[in-house]
């Protein structure tokens, strides 16, 4: 009987669990790695993308905080709704600029705010999101 019922419980903490992450997917965060050499700017980006009939919030925050690792500069330390690439309902897109100043593998650490929403319900979400660039030496001349 004991057994009966810790089967029970666990399958339904494990329904509980699938729910909770069916409900977690309703954005992606599509990043892009990049290549680099040094000295010469280069562009990485982050997209939000609206899943499962929710779409990106175009009243509420909307930012990425950027935090580059050693050897590595950006352009912006943070960029907002203005500094959009792209912006659709289904989507948003930063284009983050940046200087490497030695080569190796380096990073741009980052923290998104949005918040998403459907007809009747917002969800705000703060993602923390990790660039990885390759840079190379500077070719000489």
């Amino acid at each position: 009987m004991k057994s009966m019922l810790a089967a029970g419980l666990l399958a339904a903490l494990l329904g509980t669990a699938t729910q909770a992450r069916a409900e977690e997917t309703i954005y992606e965060l599509k990043k892009s790695d990049v290549k680099a050499t040094v000295g010469a700017r280069g562009t990485t980006s982050l997209t939000i993308a609206a899943r499962s009939g929710w779409h990106v919030n175009d009243a509420g925050p909307l930012s990425l905080k950027l935090l580059p690792g050693p050897g590595i500069s950006v352009d912006k330390p943070r960029l907002d709704r203005p500094d959009l690439a792209q912006s659709t309902k289904d989507l948003a897109r930063f284009d983050v600029a940046f200087t490497a100043s030695e080569p190796g593998k380096k990073t741009i650490n980052a923290e998104a705010v949005f918040v998403m929403c459907q007809a009747s319900t917002c969800k705000p979400v703060k993602e923390k999101v990790a660039f990885a660039v390759d840079v190379a030496p500077a070719k000489k001349k």
